[in-house]
């Protein structure tokens, strides 16, 4: 079975940044080729709409088959509310804490993101996962595209 990978809007804005460019494109190659399955949500998308029509390029790039579309649900924004209840981020970080929710409720098997403020931050992957395993969710991987892809050898 294919990887399910949740990507962030910060993964398809890096797809025109200079420092993180390399990954982010190899990633969408590798969902293109068909390796691993897009994850794209609602929030995504909805963030995505102000944006430049060369960073909204890399999703629309991408063939149906490689991407699966989830949505915001009641349930993800009421775990979401418990990570901002548990101190993990603040209210005013909540998209970040239903970009988590979300891919907790459809349980990925890997988020991807460069917010290495309110994501892809030890204390805080722990802190998530900590509110996970209270209310019956998996373990989240979350990680940066650099540590998902295949690297040449």
């Amino acid at each position: 079975m294919k990887q399910r990978v949740y990507v962030d809007t910060s993964v398809i804005g890096g797809c025109e940044d200079e420092e993180f460019s390399k990954w982010s494109i190899q990633l969408f190659e590798e969902f293109r080729q068909g390796l691993r399955i897009a994850v794209i949500s609602d929030l995504t998308r909805r963030e995505l709409e102000g944006a430049p029509k060369n960073v909204k390029r890399a999703l629309l790039s991408l063939p149906d088959a490689s991407v699966e579309n989830v949505f915001l649900t009641e349930e993800a924004e009421a775990l979401a509310l418990n990570y901002i209840d548990d101190g993990v981020v603040s209210h005013r970080h909540i998209a970040d804490a239903q970009h988590i929710a979300i891919a907790s409720v459809e349980r990925v098997d890997i988020l991807v993101s460069w917010n290495f403020q309110q994501i892809v931050n030890l204390d805080r992957i722990r802190a998530f996962n900590s509110v996970n395993l209270k209310l019956g969710y998996p373990i989240l991987e979350i990680r940066t595209p650099r540590e998902v892809v295949h690297e040449e050898v």
